[in-house]
């Protein structure tokens, strides 16, 4: 019990946190006045602050960032032994840095090492570190784009990439980050730049205890939807989440941002009914999964987890339970790899769960930016299928849904589908493919898709019976990490253009209002429909087959 209204403690933190940091946020992406230090970098830049860009110009920007990001960061983890504070650690290999640089660039934080054996100090704190920042600032950036395409009208510009990216670090993830970091370390996060000691062990034996910068950069892990961990064992380490409290501060973290950005939304095209109406849904779906891998974490058939009873192998014993299972759907509903137990240990039902949040599409309520973008776009797809139903021109926001936008929206929906299945499906019928599976059968599978569609939606956490860091899986993941997040990128902005161009229309008595209780159920329907007509087989030859065997 304490577990669950621990539950409804984090619910309710975060549900009267996003109120002002979404005005917050709002005022700091409509400001008209650049700090100094701004000033001093667009100058050193060579950067206009004050133009504004055509969704071409902003988009070109994003893509160039993000490509000169994965170059930065690959030469520095291939250089990583002649750096200072690498604590020993070699050069990472190529086929693992080609992966991990775009892993952490996309925002997706996949890691097919172990942390701290791989990674030194300064690897960690400025390549991994400074990619957090920036792959969630692109994010924000897309999602403010399309925003000022539902708000503007009779304009080709979405505003200006470099300074969004700007805003979204000095004024939003950078002060958020160093307060969190304050916390977080005063309430027994390790913060230091010590090399690994060795120590006696009561057993007798040794052990190697690690360091390292791990208070300034869980707050950014998290915040961002990196979720990347110092330790292998991620926030189930000690160091990196200590206690109970550390626990909740945690995934509070996982998803203040993204409810913020809902609450922004609605402030700046000047109507929060519409806010209220998404935050319900992102609120519905979020509870729905919370509920339902509770009871599959509870509910359970096994001789083991009966005679425990609960399903207890793989689960941090501080935390309990539903404090697991709680932290689990935040970090897969917010695009976020962090874990604080086992995912592959949940049971194949609760496992499941995960998987088909990931697989909603960072809705629930997905990753910084990356989750208001996708809200939008269902929700103009969900306004297109009504306007269908009743003969009438969808609209959203007054912005017409005509062919063109339709055909946007429906490239975004098909690519992660695209991606997901196509990639496990090649993984499947390769023996390089087969080979890394550790766990035959239906759960062998469920890792495999796990995998797919955990790197293509951002999100980075693993069932981990794959052993992934292959030739194979660094370059097919890597690959898949690279369409699921600038594809849908380059259709989010592309729209955000086509609707800015266009003019508001007038409300009609045959307008859909998108505010109201039966366009909340229906945006919801469409979510879900969408969802599970698109992985019900592969849910259903994975986690559903394990599942139901293990009732049987």
């Amino acid at each position: 019990m304490d577990g669950w209204l621990q539950a409804l403690l984090i619910v309710a933190i975060v549900a009267a946190l996003h109120i002002p940091l979404g005005d917050y946020l709002a005022r700091v992406y409509t400001s008209t006045r650049h700090w100094r230090l701004e000033t001093a970098l667009y100058r050193i830049c060579g950067i206009n602050p004050e133009s504004n860009q055509r969704w071409t110009h902003y988009l070109g920007s994003l893509l160039a960032f993000s490509a000169l990001g994965v170059m930065a960061l690959y030469a520095l983890l291939r250089l990583q032994a002649h750096l200072p504070w690498a604590t020993g650690h070699p050069a990472v290999a190529p086929g693992l840095a080609f992966n991990t640089a775009i892993s952490f660039t996309t925002n997706t934080s996949w890691q097919n090492y172990a942390g701290e054996a791989t990674l030194g100090h300064l690897a960690q704190a400025t390549g991994l570190g400074v990619q957090a920042f920036a792959s969630a600032a692109v994010g924000l950036a897309a999602g403010l784009a399309l925003i000022r395409g539902l708000a503007r009208h009779h304009t080709d510009t979405v505003g200006n990439f470099w300074v969004d990216l700007m805003r979204s670090i000095t004024r939003v993830l950078l002060p958020l980050s160093a307060v969190s970091a304050v916390i977080l370390i005063g309430l027994g996060v390790v913060q230091n730049l010590a090399d690994p000691q060795t120590v006696a062990t009561l057993s007798p034996g040794h052990q190697t205890i690690p360091g390292g910068l791990v208070g300034s950069w869980e707050p950014i892990k998290l915040l961002s939807g990196d979720g990347g961990g110092v330790f292998n064992a991620n926030s189930a380490h000690p160091f990196e989440n200590p206690t109970p409290v550390t626990n909740v501060i945690e995934i509070i973290l996982m998803l203040l941002i993204p409810t913020a950005m809902i609450r922004t939304f609605g402030t700046m095209i000047g109507d929060r009914r519409q806010s209220w109406a998404l935050l319900a849904v992102a609120g519905l779906l979020f509870t729905g999964a919370l509920l339902a891998a509770g009871v599959a974490e509870h509910a359970h058939h096994d001789p083991g987890p009966l005679a425990a009873g609960a399903a207890t192998e793989g689960t941090e014993t501080r935390f309990g339970i539903p404090a697991s299972a709680t932290f689990g759907v935040a970090a897969t509903g917010t695009a976020d790899g962090a874990a604080n137990s086992s995912y592959d240990s949940f049971t194949s039902l609760g496992g499941g769960v995960l998987l088909a949040t990931i697989m909603l599409g960072e809705i629930s309520p997905g990753g910084a930016g990356s989750g208001l973008y996708g809200l939008l776009m269902i929700s103009m797809l969900a306004v297109f299928l009504g306007g269908l139903m009743v003969g009438h021109t969808p609209e959203y926001l007054r912005k017409r849904i005509r062919a063109p936008e339709i055909k946007l929206i429906a490239l975004y929906q098909l690519t992660a589908p695209a991606a997901i299945l196509i990639g496990a499906g090649i993984a499947l019928a390769l023996p390089a493919g087969r080979f890394a599976i550790a766990n035959p059968g239906a759960h062998g599978l469920s890792e495999i898709v796990y995998a797919f569609t955990s790197s293509t939606n951002s999100n980075g956490s693993a069932l981990a019976g794959l052993s992934a860091n292959t030739p194979f899986y660094n370059t097919a993941l890597g690959v898949v990490m690279l369409i699921g997040r600038y594809l849908p990128i380059i259709f989010v902005i592309a729209l955000a253009g086509s609707l800015a161009h266009q003019h508001h229309g007038p409300i009609t008595l045959g307008t859909l209002p998108t505010h109201r209780p039966l366009f909340i159920t229906l945006l919801t329907s469409v979510a879900l429909i969408v969802g599970g007509l698109t992985y019900i087989p592969a849910l259903a030859l994975g986690p559903l087959t394990e599942g139901f065997h293990h009732l049987s």
